[in-house]
C-alpha cells in the first residue's frame, strides 16, 4: 500500500536543468519502491457481542418491588435499550448537587490532570506525525579557517590561508516502505484515545462519587437525628429508673442496666458525627475545594428523589459505551500498532537527503555571488545479523497478547459489575419494603401505647421503649432508603454513563 506521495515530500529544488531530471528519475524510482505493505496485522476491533444476553444467570423482574408507605420507596422500572443521559445525576432531583457536580468538574484538579494528560498525548502524536508526514527541512550558514598546500596537489607556489563562509539549506526524509512510521503514528493516535477515554472515566467516576457521598451525607445526618431521639428517651428513662429506685420501687442495678444501654447509645453519636465530618471533607476535597473552606450545601434525603424509570443495555452495547472497555481496547490497537513498528525493523530502511547552498572566501559573497553547491544522498540499509530486533518483535507479540488478556479481563470486570448493581438493586428495594413494614408497625405500636398511657394502663417507661424501638427502627429505615439511592447512582456508573 503506498502511503507516501515521493514528489510532493522531497522539496528539493534542483537548480539545473540537469539536476532536474535525475530529481524526476530518483522520484520516479523511489515511487516505484513504494508497494510494500505497512507491517503488522491491521487492528480488528474485538467482537462487540458477548456470548450472553443477560447479565445474571437467572432473570431478574424487570421492576423492582415498592414501599408505598414509605419515602424513596418507589418500584423502579428497567427499561432495556433506553439511553442514558449525560447528565444521569439530575434523576435525583436535587439542583443544589446538579451545580455542586458542575462545580467539581471545572475546579476537580483529578479531571484538571486527566485533560491535561490527553493534550500531551495529543502532541505527543501531532510531533509524530510531523516527522513522520513531511520532510525535514533545515538550514545552516557556517564559516572555517583553512590553510591549503599547492605542492599537495602537485602544484607550485606557496601555502596560503583563507576564510570560506557557506551557507545551505538541507532536506532529509525517511521514506516509510515497510510502514513502520504509519504504525508508530497508529499506536501514539491510539494512546491519545486512551487518554481521551480515561478523561470520561474520570469525569464519570468524579460524578458517582460526589452523588454517593451528598447520599451517605443524607444518611448520616438522619441516622444523628434518629440517634439523638433515642439518646433523649433513654436519658429520660434512666432518670425515672433512678427515682423508682429512691421511691423503693426499684433496683439498683435497674439503674445500672439502664445507664449501660444509655451509655452505648451515646457511643454511637461520635461515631456517627466523625464519619459525617469526613465525608464533608471528601465532598470538599471531590469538588475542587480544601476541606476547610467550608460553604459546600448539606443535604437531606427529602430533597433527593428515587428515579422510578431505569436504563438498561444489551452486553453487546455495554463493552461499547463503557470508558474503562474503550480505553482497554485502545491499548489493544496501540500494542497491536507497535507489534507492526518491531515487524517493519526487520525490512529495508530508505533515507533521503539533499542540500542546496552557496559557498564563497567573503560572507557578502555567500549570498550573491558564491559557487554553487548541492548534494543528493540516498541510503538503503537492510539488516542482515541483528538478534536484538527478533527479540523485540517477540517481545511487541507477548505485549499484544497482555492487552487482549487485559481487555477480556476488564469486559468480565464490567459484566460482573451490572450483575451485582442489579442484583442489588432488586434485594435492597426488598429491604426496604421489609423496613418500611417493619416502620408502620413501630409507628403502630408506638400511637397504642400513647393511648395507654393517656388512660393509665401501662407505664412511662414502657412508653419510652415503645419510642426507643421506633427510633431504632427509624435509623435503619434511613440507611436502607439512602442504599437504593446508591444502587441507583451505581448502576447509571456500570453503565458507562451517558458518554
Amino acid at each position: 500500500m503506498g502511503r507516501v506521495e515521493v514528489t510532493s515530500r522531497l522539496g528539493v529544488h534542483c537548480m539545473k536543468a540537469g539536476c532536474n531530471a535525475v530529481c524526476l528519475f530518483t522520484a520516479l524510482l523511489l515511487a516505484g519502491l513504494l508497494a510494500g505493505c505497512t507491517a503488522g496485522p491491521d487492528f480488528k476491533r474485538p467482537a462487540a457481542a458477548p456470548d450472553v444476553t443477560g447479565y445474571t444467570a437467572t432473570s431478574l423482574p424487570m421492576q423492582t418491588v415498592s414501599a408505598p408507605m414509605s419515602s424513596l420507596g418507589e418500584a423502579q422500572h428497567f427499561t432495556p435499550g433506553s439511553s442514558v443521559s449525560a447528565q444521569w445525576w439530575q434523576s435525583l432531583g436535587s439542583s443544589r448537587l446538579d451545580a455542586l457536580i458542575a462545580q467539581a468538574f471545572q475546579a476537580s484538579p483529578t479531571l484538571a490532570a486527566a485533560r491535561a494528560t490527553l493534550r500531551q498525548a495529543q502532541e505527543i502524536y501531532s510531533a509524530q506525525a510531523g516527522s513522520t508526514l513531511y520532510p525535514q527541512l533545515d538550514a545552516g550558514i557556517g564559516a572555517q579557517r583553512q590553510r591549503l598546500n599547492p605542492s599537495l596537489l602537485g602544484q607550485t607556489g606557496d601555502a596560503r590561508e583563507f576564510n570560506l563562509y557557506n551557507a545551505s539549506v538541507g532536506v532529509h526524509y525517511q521514506l516509510d516502505l515497510a510502514g513502520g512510521n504509519w504504525r508508530a503514528m497508529e499506536a501514539l493516535l491510539a494512546r491519545a484515545e486512551y487518554q481521551r477515554y480515561q478523561l470520561e472515566g474520570a469525569r464519570l467516576t468524579l460524578a458517582a462519587n460526589i452523588v454517593t457521598t451528598v447520599i451517605t451525607q443524607a444518611r448520616l445526618t438522619g441516622q444523628i437525628q434518629s440517634t439523638e431521639a433515642i439518646l433523649r428517651a433513654q436519658d429520660e428513662q434512666l432518670h425515672l429508673t433512678r427515682e423508682l429506685v429512691r421511691l423503693g420501687q426499684a433496683a439498683p442495678d435497674d439503674v445500672l442496666a439502664m445507664q449501660t444501654q444509655v451509655e452505648q447509645t451515646r457511643a454511637g453519636l461520635p461515631l456517627l458525627r466523625k464519619q459525617r465530618q469526613q465525608n464533608e471533607h471528601l465532598l470538599a476535597v471531590l469538588a475542587g475545594q480544601m476541606p476547610g473552606a467550608g460553604g459546600l450545601p448539606t443535604f437531606n434525603l427529602e430533597e433527593l428523589t428515587l428515579p422510578v424509570q431505569l436504563p438498561l443495555v444489551l452486553p453487546s452495547e455495554l463493552v461499547r459505551r463503557r470508558p474503562d472497555i474503550q480505553a482497554a481496547e485502545a491499548l489493544l490497537s496501540a500494542a497491536n500498532a507497535e507489534y507492526g513498528v518491531a515487524v517493519a525493523r526487520l525490512y529495508p530502511q530508505l533515507n533521503i537527503s539533499a542540500s542546496l547552498g552557496s559557498q564563497a572566501l567573503s560572507t557578502g559573497a555567500v549570498f550573491g555571488g558564491g559557487s554553487a553547491v548541492w548534494s543528493f544522498i540516498g541510503q538503503l540499509t537492510q539488516p542482515l545479523f541483528t538478534p536484538g530486533l527478533s527479540a523485540e518483535k517477540r517481545a511487541s507479540l507477548a505485549a499484544f497478547d497482555a492487552a487482549a488478556a487485559n481487555y477480556q479481563s476488564v469486559v468480565l470486570e464490567a459484566l460482573r459489575n451490572v450483575a451485582d448493581v442489579l442484583q442489588a438493586l432488586d434485594n435492597d428495594a426488598q429491604t426496604l419494603a421489609a423496613l418500611a413494614s417493619a416502620d408502620i408497625a413501630a409507628q403502630g405500636s408506638l400511637e397504642s401505647m400513647q393511648r395507654q398511657y393517656a388512660l393509665g394502663a401501662v407505664s412511662y417507661i414502657q412508653l419510652l421503649v415503645a419510642q426507643q424501638q421506633a427510633q431504632q427502627n427509624r435509623t435503619n429505615l434511613i440507611a436502607a432508603q439512602a442504599q437504593r439511592l446508591v444502587d441507583s447512582a451505581a448502576l447509571y456508573q456500570a453503565l458507562g454513563g451517558g458518554g
